[in-house]
This record gives C-alpha cells, structure tokens and sequence, in this order.
C-alpha cells in the first residue's frame, strides 16, 4: 500500500488528465448521452470518456485496487485500497457551460472503524474550466491541503446571521419540494445562500474561505470523498446525517462554529429525527 502522499499525488495527476479530456469535449459541443434518477438528472459522453479514462490510468498504476465510480461498475480489489471517482461533479453545468464543474479522484484506505469499511486518505478536486487544483492527504494521521500548491484555510468562525451558505437541490421533485421547505426557514437566518452546482467544489470553496458553511441532502460518496478531506485540511468540520427524505445529508463549516450551523440546520428541518456522524 502507498504513502497517502503518494496516492494523493496519482490523483492530481489522473485528474489532470481527465479534466483535459472533459474541455476537449466541451469544445465540440455537449448533449445529453442519457438520464439517471429522473429526467433531469443527466450523463454526458464527457462523463463517461472522462471515467473510463481515469479507471484505466489507474489500473494501469494500481492494478490491485479497487473501483467505485459515479458512471461505471464497482470493481473488486485486493490492495486494501479503493478509488473513488465522480468524472464531472457538476454536469448540469457543464452540458449548460458553466464553470463550475471538476474531476473529482478520492483514495481510500480499508478501515475497519469507518462506517462503510473505507476511510479517505487522499484526494483531489480539479475544477475544470479554470485548472484550479485542490488535494489534501494524510500525513502522520492529520490532514494537509493546498489550493494550487498553497495551504488552504477555511475563514475565521462568523455569527449565523453572517454566514454565507451554499447548498443543492436533489433531482427527485419530492426531494427538492422539502428541501425547498427547510430552506425557507434557514434563509432568514443566515447571509444568504449560494447555489453553485456542484458538492466537490463548494466544499473546496469552503476550504479555502469563500463560504461559511455547506448543506445538502442527497450527495453520494463519489461527491464529497475527495473535497470533504481538503475541507478537514483547512480546519473544517462536516457530518453525515440522516435527510428528511431519508438520503444522506451533508452539513459543514468551520469547527469553531459547526454546532452553530448544524444546530439551526436541524431546526430548519433538514435531518429526520435520527442521525449519524461521518
């Protein structure tokens, strides 16, 4: 098994690749290749170009390891070791030409102690339109990450009523319906809110001090594993909680005021009765 030094930089170097192919596509135009959850919840043929690319650079490095990817089928390994890929977090973006789309390559280690058996020792956001790099690893069993080679920092800890929020909207219109309903109360509350399009990219916005806080219900592993990791490097704090819809949701900030957010997140009635820490 590699250092996490190691495997992070694998990952800046496959999503390098990746986000090369995804603006090559960008330029011939972009067309929905197929749907997912619902009618609006669209693949790409980037998506996919962009997943079997980063599937077979790292077989070809690592041919022990495993695979879970957005697009792709799960595959088996042995090294204890497992990739996880979101090819475009953001795609609704993308096929729109908005910049704010990335290639996200998170490496996980087997983990006994993690909920799901694997925990995140290394990982990279790369947004696509711009370059602009984040990754963090562990080192000595703490995180470290940097934005383009520089070290990243969340803001210093705001009042509620101060704090700039991004979020996200599920595909399924139920889902949104309630979401919407929560965000309501949530909104009198805080700054404002910010609507981006992509889970990668506001948590690495809020590691690198450009929000306060991040909430959304609905996010998969393959969303967060890499961008949740920069944003603990920063000095961020996030938990997976139980949605109202059932789904996983996602509530993050700063850990000087976590409690804070989390607190009138609940109150606004995101997370059913029941939760559990990620």
């Amino acid at each position: 098994m590699s250092a996490p030094r190691d495997l992070a930089a694998l990952s800046r170097e496959v999503a390098t690749e990746a986000a090369a192919l995804v603006r090559e596509h960008a330029v011939g135009g972009v067309e929905v290749a197929a749907t997912k959850s619902s009618d609006v919840d669209v693949v790409t043929a980037a998506d996919r170009a962009s997943e079997e690319l980063l599937r077979a650079r790292l077989v070809a490095a690592r041919p022990q390891d495993a695979i879970l990817g957005e697009e792709g089928e799960d595959r088996p390994g042995t090294s204890g070791v497992r990739w996880v890929l979101d090819p475009i977090d953001g795609t609704v973006n993308f096929l729109y030409g908005l910049p704010r789309h990335a290639v996200s390559v998170a490496a996980q280690v087997a983990d006994d102690a993690a909920p799901d058996g694997w925990s995140t020792v290394a990982g990279t956001v790369l947004e696509v339109p711009t370059g602009s790099t984040w990754s963090a690893h562990l080192e000595d069993g703490q995180p470290v990450g940097a934005r383009d080679g520089v070290p990243v920092r969340v803001r210093d800890p705001q009042p509620l009523a101060q704090m700039l929020v991004a979020t996200g909207f599920s595909y399924d219109r139920e889902v949104r319906r309630r979401q919407a309903e929560s965000l309501v109360r949530l909104l009198p509350r805080v700054r404002d809110i910010r609507r981006l399009g992509s889970c990668a990219l506001d948590l690495c916005l809020l590691a690198s001090g450009h929000l306060d806080a991040y909430v959304e219900e609905g996010v998969n592993l393959w969303d967060h594993a890499a961008a949740a990791l920069v944003a603990r490097a920063a000095g961020a704090r996030w938990e997976l909680h139980t949605g109202a819809s059932g789904r996983d949701l996602l509530v993050a900030a700063p850990a000087a005021a976590y409690d804070v957010f989390c607190e009138a997140v609940l109150e606004a009635g995101y997370a059913a009765p029941a939760t559990s820490e990620g």
